[in-house]
């Protein structure tokens, strides 16, 4: 069985860091595309940031700068480093993975994605 689970996530004050961690298992992961998504009741599904098979990242507009994706492939871990955080930033945040054995182009788009965690919850207050 193929299983994502997140965590990592809290509440924290506007300005403040957070980083949440994916552990993946049942999935081959080193050659996988990887995202981290928010969403917010009321919204639809944000693509925040996402790295390729090789390492390539993407993000969206609204976290460049402030929010840095990474993975330890030999742990199976996806990362979301999230600085500077603000008000805005609050949202549900899943990972996922692209079921293809080799990605060579970080997605932004939840339609490219197979496999989804439960989600972690992030809140940043002003």
């Amino acid at each position: 069985q193929r299983y994502l689970v997140e965590s990592g996530g809290g509440s924290v004050e506007a300005g403040g860091s957070l980083r949440l961690s994916c552990k993946a298992s049942g999935i081959t992961f080193v050659w996988q595309c990887l995202g981290w998504f928010r969403q917010d009741p009321g919204k639809e599904r944000e693509g925040v940031a996402a790295v390729d098979g090789n390492s390539i990242t993407r993000y969206a507009d609204s976290v460049k700068g402030r929010f840095a994706i990474s993975r330890d492939n030999a742990k199976k871990i996806l990362y979301l480093q999230m600085n500077s955080l603000k008000p805005e930033d609050t949202a549900m945040y899943y990972c996922a993975a692209v079921n293809l054995y080799r990605c060579l182009s970080p997605r932004l788009s939840d339609v490219s994605y197979d496999f989804w965690g439960q989600g972690t919850q992030v809140t940043v207050s002003s």
